[in-house]
């Protein structure tokens, strides 16, 4: 008698313990991204959310608050510490804080909790195809004969830093262009304004596809299906400008792994259900991972001790 009753009361503390990730979500699913309206970011959230709605049978609504080099986006996480509430995020833009501030309002390992790595982008090192540099070396070799003619820009988070990089360990003498809206920067490069853009790949392939950009590499591992022409920084002679750029959905603090596992699945049975949002996310320079959170923590780990060795070389000191 006295077995039995240790086995159903072991039997109802395992399923006490697992009801939470077995009825979520319960209510509305809220994803807070760091950027606007038909970013890459927000075009993935919102097909994954439309398919997630259908089969959670929940509301999934998407909130963009876009500033602060993704502190907006973040604050607005933290302080609703909900755990149907979540953040959708491009490692790179939170990864580079540390580096860049002297104070964080929130503390990524306890605030940040990896649930799903979605995609991961491409960068580019881009040029104008006035400039007549279809090879990364053929623009350094260009920079050097000609020190401090030619402008720089880079998006926030690690683009930017991949630019100092790529800038310093080349000792370039080329000036950095700050942008409030670095969505201005294919434009000025197309028109000669700079001369070396660092940025996803998504923003500048509609002028690539004009003829006015040249993308003379990618950072990624392998080439994009979208742009398979175009080589990968280690091909063209560069590797350690090599960067995977992670992206995905993390949850609040306190949020237990099993409900994580279970939103993680949910995401990642999405994602195999319908190739369709690959196909349509090779447009905006991402592939899809589908990460478990264990894969996800890792991705994200890799890309942090990568930024922390370029910030060593920048002379950068990370927040305490």
């Amino acid at each position: 008698m006295l077995r039995f009753s240790i086995v159903v009361a072991a039997a109802l503390l395992a399923s006490a313990g697992s009801a939470p990730a077995q009825s979520y979500p319960s209510r509305t699913v809220k994803f807070i991204l760091p950027f606007g309206p038909a970013s890459g970011t927000d075009i993935v959230a919102r097909m994954v959310g439309d398919r997630l709605a259908k089969r959670w049978n929940q509301p999934v609504v998407i909130e963009n608050r876009p500033g602060g080099d993704g502190l907006v986006s973040i604050n607005a996480f933290t302080a609703a510490n909900d755990d149907h509430t979540l953040l959708w995020v491009p490692v790179g833009v939170f990864a580079v804080h540390p580096f860049e501030r002297e104070k964080l309002p929130y503390d990524a390992d306890r605030d940040l909790l990896p649930i799903v790595g979605v995609t991961s982008l491409a960068l580019a090192l881009s040029a104008p195809e006035s400039l007549n540099t279809p090879t990364v070396r053929d623009f350094v070799a260009l920079a050097k004969a000609n020190p401090g003619k030619y402008n720089a820009a880079a998006a926030s988070g690690n683009a930017d830093f991949l630019l100092g990089h790529f800038l310093k360990s080349l000792d370039l003498n080329i000036a950095k262009v700050p942008y409030r809206d670095i969505m201005q920067g294919p434009n000025d490069i197309a028109e000669g304004r700079i001369q070396l853009l660092s940025s996803s790949l998504a923003i500048v392939t509609p002028l690539m596809q004009a003829g006015k950009i040249r993308v003379m590499a990618v950072t990624s591992k392998q080439r994009m299906p979208s742009t398979p022409d175009v080589p990968t920084v280690r091909e063209a002679g560069f590797p350690t400008m090599e960067m995977d750029s992670p992206g995905g959905i993390f949850g609040p603090r306190g949020m237990p792994m099993a409900t994580r596992e279970r939103i993680s699945e949910d995401v990642r049975a999405v994602l195999a259900a319908d190739p369709t949002i690959a196909q349509k996310l090779q447009a905006t320079g991402q592939v899809i991972t589908g990460q478990t959170p264990a894969q996800f923590a890792a991705g994200i780990k890799e890309l942090r001790d990568q930024l922390g060795a370029i910030a060593k070389l920048l002379d950068m000191k990370a927040t305490k």
